[in-house]
């Protein structure tokens, strides 16, 4: 892996995929080809770490064979069929959760003809933390911050944190955002600054340059569908081909 720049790989549901032609069935990635990907990775001497775990890195402070593991929404079934994969290659992984829907579903996609499913509640996501994964926030509603009022803003943004941190036990609290649907625009940036995030995630494809210096609250994933093999992943992490696909984009 070219080591000036590291993948983070962004995944969201880790379940066995919904009848076909349901809306967004791409991103419910098998357990089987969840760990595959896990496997590989650790068969080729890669660390898979949190963002917390993972900021040395991406600042040029540690050098060494690491990529970031990211998991969107909180839902269940991540604990379930990614924690155990996790804790057995000894990797750690960011879930981003959405703080006023903890326990709830996907409801933020119910316009959208989007099945509902389980999201973790306070126990299975305190449970994830002391398994050595991390917990970061994606929001209080999972809302487009691009067409929210300055309050709305600081309620989902700067909120959320709060909102987790009253009560969930984690070293150092929550440092850690993802913007819904990826989206963001100057007011949304600033006001994720103003909370003292150490790092936000967005949906740009492509591989992160390191060391990072201002762009840490804009840092791009490499997307992980479930049609991603193991050999495809490869070509995405080790390559430019996501790096290229970001630039298009």
């Amino acid at each position: 892996m070219n080591q000036a720049r590291i993948p983070i790989l962004m995944y969201h549901q880790i379940d066995v995929a919904p009848p076909k032609g349901t809306p967004l069935r791409g991103l419910v990635v098998s357990p089987r080809t969840f760990s595959r990907h896990m496997w590989m990775m650790h068969f080729l001497g890669y660390q898979g770490l949190s963002m917390g775990e993972l900021m040395p890195y991406l600042r040029g402070e540690r050098t060494g064979r690491v990529f970031g593991i990211t998991f969107d929404d909180g839902y269940e079934n991540n604990f379930h069929n990614a924690l155990p994969v996790l804790r057995r290659l000894r990797f750690s992984a960011t879930c981003y959760a959405v703080a006023a829907r903890i326990g709830q579903s996907n409801i933020w996609d119910l316009d959208e003809g989007i099945g509902q499913v389980s999201l973790m509640n306070e126990a299975q996501l305190q449970a994830w933390i002391d398994a050595g994964q991390e917990i970061g926030s994606h929001t209080s509603n999972h809302l487009d911050l691009t067409v929210c009022a300055q309050q709305s803003l600081e309620l989902e943004i700067g909120g959320s944190r709060r909102l987790l941190e009253s009560f969930l036990r984690q070293p150092g609290g929550v440092q850690h955002f993802c913007y819904p649907y990826g989206r963001l625009n100057t007011d949304s940036l600033q006001c994720v600054a103003q909370a003292a995030y150490v790092s936000a995630t967005t949906t740009r494809r492509g591989r992160v340059p390191v060391p990072v210096q201002d762009g840490a609250l804009t840092l791009p994933r490499v997307l992980v569908s479930r049609s991603t093999t193991w050999v495809q992943l490869l070509l995405k992490c080790l390559t430019n081909y996501e790096d290229r696909r970001g630039v298009q984009g």
